[in-house]
């Protein structure tokens, strides 16, 4: 294992979303994902655009969320947000804009059903609860 794939893997184990979560699912997470970098004010989805199948998983920086161009929340490293993406291809529900540097890590519905066939339960579980708190607030 390369030494940059080692240190995200330490990295990743502490985050708060990965608490509990099988090394070997952090492992295949930090090796098929992606990750992209946001300066402050890029926006990094929007509300209303079409959703990509993509769940963002904060490494790095900070984030705030608006709904109907007010802000509801705002989000740190080890939390995510755009995970409704996950399971249907539903408009954005919200718009989110990166408040600091910014590094995401994106999760896809190919590495969300990998988890699922897992059996991965702990990460299935933190993502179908922010899922129900999103649907909660609106």
């Amino acid at each position: 294992m390369k030494l940059e794939t080692l240190q995200s893997l330490v990295k990743l184990k502490n985050l708060k979303i990965f608490q509990g979560i099988h090394p070997n699912i952090v492992e295949y997470i930090t090796r098929n994902s992606e990750r992209e970098e946001f300066r402050p004010w890029d926006i990094i989805i929007e509300q209303g655009e079409s959703s990509n199948g993509k769940g963002y998983i904060i490494e790095a920086g900070s984030v705030n969320v608006y709904v109907n161009k007010k802000q509801t929340t705002r989000l740190e490293a080890g939390e995510m947000f755009g995970e409704i993406a996950l399971l249907n291809e539903e408009e954005r529900s919200a718009t989110v804009i990166a408040e600091t540097q910014t590094t995401t890590i994106i999760l896809s519905q190919e590495i969300l059903f990998k988890m699922i066939e897992h059996d991965d339960n702990s990460i299935n579980k933190e993502i179908i609860r922010r899922i129900e708190e999103n649907v909660g607030d609106e």
